[in-house]
């Protein structure tokens, strides 16, 4: 089984947009940001879901991470900007939705992110690998099990654990005892 399954995709993508969109805003709101507006929330959480979901197909590295972290905080940064409620008028005047505050913000959540995805890419492909293992170590010792004998009377089964037998046991490679020596005359 792979982790680049549609239902995985789907499910890592809904987790990841569920924990990083409010989280995100709610930093930006935090490092100056106005109120954003549910509509711009609930646009970010579909984008970053489908960029999430596009971007799962396969696993990727640390660095293709992080470059999309950036992109998806930089969009981030925008449409919370162009969604928010407008803010009370600054005793300042100065506008802080873009200042280094908010770069810092949006720098460290794309960072975060992006450790994070890569972590769990880890650990998700290694629980999917066991479970696989173990479910084939399973049907190995089912194979291998002793057939019951069969009660006088009944006719015999169809053949499926000596079938289920030759399945999982002819297609391993033995490479023990010493090398094959064919002569050639």
């Amino acid at each position: 089984m792979d982790v680049g399954r549609p239902l995985l995709r789907a499910l890592r993508a809904t987790v990841f947009a569920v924990a990083c969109v409010p989280l995100s805003s709610t930093l930006h709101v935090l490092a100056g940001g106005g109120a954003i507006r549910p509509g711009f929330l609930a646009g970010a959480t579909a984008l970053t879901w489908a960029g999430a979901y596009l971007l799962g197909a396969r696993r990727r590295g640390l660095p293709a991470l992080v470059g999309a972290a950036f992109a998806a905080q930089y969009g981030m940064h925008h449409l919370f900007t162009a969604g928010a409620e407008p803010p009370p008028p600054s005793l300042t005047g100065h506008d802080h939705s873009s200042g280094l505050g908010m770069l810092l913000v949006h720098v460290a959540l794309a960072l975060v992110s992006a450790w994070w995805l890569e972590r769990g890419e880890t650990a998700l492909a290694g629980i999917v690998h066991l479970a696989v293992a173990s479910l084939w170590a399973g049907l190995i010792v089912l194979a291998a099990a002793p057939v019951e004998p069969r009660l006088p009377g009944r006719p015999p089964a169809a053949g499926t654990v000596d079938r289920l037998r030759r399945l999982l046991f002819t297609a391993g490679v033995s490479r023990r005892g010493p090398p094959l020596i064919v002569s050639v005359r």
